[in-house]
């Protein structure tokens, strides 16, 4: 698949997830085959562009070409100069955010606030295209609420602006993330639009991956929430794409040493006191409905070190693996 001058690997896409999707995540899950993986996405206002969590974001140190990063905001002059100082900062694919639907982001009249003003989203779509050389992606939603979808709409917007690929989720503003995600709005932007489509939402296995892409036409999928904690799920997908075939499941010895490594990302980027805090959800996502989790993760809100952290880990992940060499071990021995 392309994005302008980009091959990608694969069309498998990492959505950009706020406190999630940092450079250790976004690392994690391309090495396990995802074909992309957008940034968090970066604040369009000045004043907040050398704040410590924007240069965190803005460290692209080691990271896999092409890099991508979302931006977000309502002023297009202020996009416009966002993605111009993100492009100088290492990004090769800009994504516009009117897909978000926190509060404190709609608030401010973006994300997917944005969607309720049809004429605006052309003002910001053209100002960013015309700012920067590299390509320029949309992420967003179906529209406002179940009553105002207007995506074919702001498809169209984009198309003619010069966006050069859709993300779409298949859920209002208004749902947030509650109920289901459908996947008739994203069919129908499809038939409407030249440019490549990317469907997003409730997609958590490499059969739901392969149902989305043959029920809408989408030329690709985009991963979130089904992915904290199993990076995996990449390589499950684009195993069966291809063959049809499932991947085996990782073991606890291949689970443990992505998480210890993932861990140690993990500090290194956000120093020791705010990275053990960051690590807990990974710990957590990456072990939950594994025997004894319910203990483990007990014990891992109650420690404060980094090295309390991979000791702990070690611990838990030693135990399964002995528990699994003994379910062999029974298993080889002769009726």
């Amino acid at each position: 698949m392309r994005i302008g001058p980009h091959t990608l690997r694969n069309n498998l896409f990492v959505a950009p997830m706020a406190g999630v999707t940092d450079r250790p995540f976004r690392n994690l899950c391309r090495r396990y085959g995802a074909g992309l993986a957008v940034s968090e996405m970066v604040t369009s206002r000045r004043e907040l562009w050398h704040s410590a969590k924007t240069r965190r974001r803005l460290d692209h140190t080691g990271e896999a070409q092409p890099i991508a990063v979302q931006i977000a905001g309502a002023d297009p002059q202020q996009m416009a100069d966002a993605a111009r100082f993100n492009v100088d900062h290492g990004a090769r694919i800009i994504d516009i955010n009117m897909g978000c639907p926190a509060k404190k982001v709609c608030n401010t009249l973006a994300g997917s606030s944005l969607l309720r003003d049809e004429a605006l989203v052309g003002r910001i779509l053209e100002a960013v295209v015309k700012a920067v050389e590299v390509p320029v992606t949309l992420k967003y939603r179906t529209g406002w609420d179940p009553q105002h979808r207007n995506a074919v709409e702001v498809a169209r917007i984009a198309e003619e602006a010069g966006a050069q690929m859709l993300t779409l989720h298949g859920r209002t503003r208004a749902c947030g993330f509650s109920g289901s995600a459908e996947h008739d709005t994203i069919r129908a932007v499809k038939r409407a639009t030249r440019l490549p489509v990317i469907a997003n939402g409730d997609i958590g296995t490499a059969e739901e991956a392969r149902r989305v892409l043959d029920y809408t036409g989408a030329d690709g999928v985009m991963i979130g929430r089904a992915a904290q904690g199993r990076p995996w799920l990449f390589r499950e997908i684009e195993t069966f794409l291809a063959t049809g075939e499932k991947s085996p499941a990782p073991s606890f010895v291949e689970m443990h040493e992505v998480l210890v490594q993932h861990l140690n990302e993990l500090y290194a980027l956000h120093g020791r006191d705010s990275g053990v805090r960051v690590a807990r959800k990974h710990i957590h996502w990456t072990t939950k409905g594994l025997p004894g989790w319910t203990e483990f993760r007990q014990e891992i809100n109650g420690l404060d070190a980094c090295e309390q952290q991979l000791a702990a880990v070690d611990r838990f992940f030693e135990k399964l693996a002995q528990g699994e060499r003994r379910l062999c071990t029974e298993e080889e021995l002769p009726a």
